[in-house]
């Protein structure tokens, strides 16, 4: 349903408010290890999407929109969108394994797909631990939801930012990602090698993991960038229903063309 007229002066308002100090990004080079981290990487909220992904309507009383904007403004004020990625090649590949920078890797549907692949984009990516912490503080139930909520869209936007920025530097057409864990064929436990790559990521990008292979801050994503053709999600390969998380819708098409791996 399309925004009530009356809102689209607020929201362009609200645009301008959450956009104009924090706009800029800096990056910087770490050459000992071959990698580059983006400090500040810029987010710019698209209000409309924020509303909709909230499942906030237009047309609901003023101050509620009120509310998501005073939201809004708190993470602005408390996130710190950054990531670490690493260059790194493709070494040696068996029917279910693939060794990249000297590790290796046991995922079959990450073999298939960097089948023709050299080169990969190993990362990191952050938005830091106070906007998690504020949410966790809060004891109006809803104002935590939309809280942990414009995390996740935080997170988003900083993957959206390193896969441009990616994409721009190196003159890639088309990127696609893994991320340990996303899959069954792929588990979380392949974060401590994905992470022995980057050495002391506590102190590079402020992310450590757990016991059971976890990120702090919670609000983390690791995984791998690679190019392709076509666009893949591993989505794609997953017909469990109801993911919130949900990227792209289940394709039986591809997932035919993995057949007979344990993708789920």
């Amino acid at each position: 349903m399309p925004f009530a007229e009356e809102n689209i002066k607020f929201l362009e308002s609200l645009n301008c408010s959450v956009s104009e100090n924090f706009s800029q990004g800096e990056v910087s080079m770490d050459k000992n290890e071959g990698m580059e981290v983006l400090n500040k990487i810029p987010v710019k909220f698209d209000l409309e999407k924020v509303l909709k992904d909230l499942k906030v309507s237009a047309r609901i009383q003023a101050n509620q929109i009120e509310l998501v904007k005073k939201l809004i403004e708190i993470a602005i004020a408390l996130i710190s969108p950054k990531a670490v990625y690493k260059v790194a090649y493709v070494e040696n590949k068996t029917d279910t394994t693939v060794d990249i920078n000297g590790v290796q890797f046991k995922s079959r549907v990450l073999r298939k797909n960097l089948d023709k692949v050299e080169r990969v984009f190993l990362y990191i990516a952050t938005i830091g631990k106070k906007l998690e912490d504020k949410a966790a503080s809060t004891k109006d139930l809803l104002e935590q939801y939309y809280l942990e909520e414009i995390a996740n869209l935080t997170l988003d936007y900083t993957i959206e930012y390193l896969e441009k920025y990616l994409k721009t530097k190196y003159r890639i057409r088309q990127l696609s990602t893994m991320e340990p864990g996303s899959l069954k064929d792929w588990p979380i436990t392949q974060q401590k090698e994905l992470f022995s790559i980057f050495g002391n990521t506590q102190k590079i990008i402020g992310v450590s993991l757990t016991d059971s292979f976890l990120m702090i801050p919670r609000k983390s994503v690791s995984g791998i960038f690679f190019p392709t053709e076509i666009k893949f999600y591993t989505c794609q390969l997953c017909p469990r229903k109801g993911c919130a998380q949900r990227k792209a819708p289940y394709d039986p098409k591809i997932a035919q063309s993995y057949k007979g791996l344990p993708i789920v």
